[in-house]
């Protein structure tokens, strides 16, 4: 039963990366592509903790955590941007 519902939870997260990746490719707007891009990052790391659940390793787990570490930084520094026009200052 867990096998069924980890590969259901797999299918949708896929649909969802595929729509939110089109969003990041249609836009239109900078702060659209932003949330696109945080909320693609936050679908890979379930993904990635599903897998971990699907092939019972930690390796897919230690992924997840190093996904989430980066995305928070590239969101942070692309809201920086957004609103500055500059990263570091």
């Amino acid at each position: 039963m867990l096998s069924l519902a980890v590969n259901v939870a797999l299918i949708m997260f896929a649909l969802a990366i595929a729509l939110v990746a089109y969003r990041l490719a249609i836009g239109p707007s900078l702060p659209d592509r932003i949330l696109a891009l945080d909320s693609l990052y936050v679908n890979t790391v379930a993904v990635a903790v599903l897998n971990g659940i699907r092939y019972d390793s930690f390796v897919y787990f230690e992924a997840a955590l190093l996904i989430a570490l980066m995305g928070f930084v590239s969101t942070v520094a692309l809201a920086r941007y957004a609103a500055r026009g500059k990263v570091l200052d």
